[in-house]
């Protein structure tokens, strides 16, 4: 496994330090890299951006980040393994991200994070860049995913998330055959909730013992 080379990439309203308890429950050996993604608003700028990291990666993403997952799929990207936790699935199921939408117009970043994250987010995990999250959420509202032009990515819902999630991920299975499996003792923020849990999830994914797996 000491070749294994890992991206993580993070959703709105954080930055790469989200990932800082997973990275220290991977194993040492691994080559691990948290990008600061450059929340552009352009699914194009953040595909070219992380291109280079993902070639050839194992590509874990969770949240926005696991809705890039899909796209760099889509693009033809080839990572030797993707897992996109609870992605944006677009008009496979409209309303998955209206009540961050109403919570953003309501009380902006920090409605729309816990909302989002759940009361373990703080206002530290957000991003300098306060027009970081508007840019974002209008990009992933506006994701529409598509077939994969090479590794299909798994699809992961955490066992405590609402159902909403079960049925998003059912409706990529559905429509383009990904794969998907129930991380145990997490929700939606399974890098902040259960760190080493999900990271021994990660690594029982590259070494092909997938718990949960349907």
């Amino acid at each position: 496994m000491s070749s294994t080379r890992v991206c993580l990439i993070h959703g709105a309203a954080t930055t790469s330090r989200i990932w800082s308890g997973v990275v220290a429950a991977l194993p040492a050996e691994w080559d691990v890299a948290c990008p600061d993604r450059p929340a552009s608003g352009s699914l194009e700028v953040e595909i070219a951006a992380l291109t280079p990291l993902c070639q050839g990666a194992v590509v874990v993403g969770i949240s926005g980040g696991a809705t890039l997952v899909l796209a760099l799929a889509t693009a033809g990207v080839a990572m030797k393994l993707a897992v996109a936790h609870e992605p944006a699935v677009g008009s496979l199921l409209p309303g998955l991200l209206a009540p961050m939408a109403a919570a953003y117009q309501r009380g902006g970043v920090d409605d729309f994070a816990t909302t989002l994250y759940g009361p373990l987010w703080q206002p530290s995990m957000a991003p300098a860049d306060t027009e970081a999250v508007a840019r974002d959420l209008a990009m992933f509202r506006a994701f529409e995913p598509g077939t994969p032009a090479g590794v299909a990515p798994l699809i992961t819902v955490g066992e405590f998330s609402p159902p909403i999630r079960r049925e998003a991920a059912d409706a990529l299975a559905a429509r383009f055959g990904m794969p998907v499996a129930v991380v145990p003792g997490v929700g939606h923020a399974a890098h902040v909730e259960a760190p080493t849990a999900f990271a021994d999830f990660i690594t029982a994914a590259v070494t092909e013992r997938i718990p949960g797996l349907r």
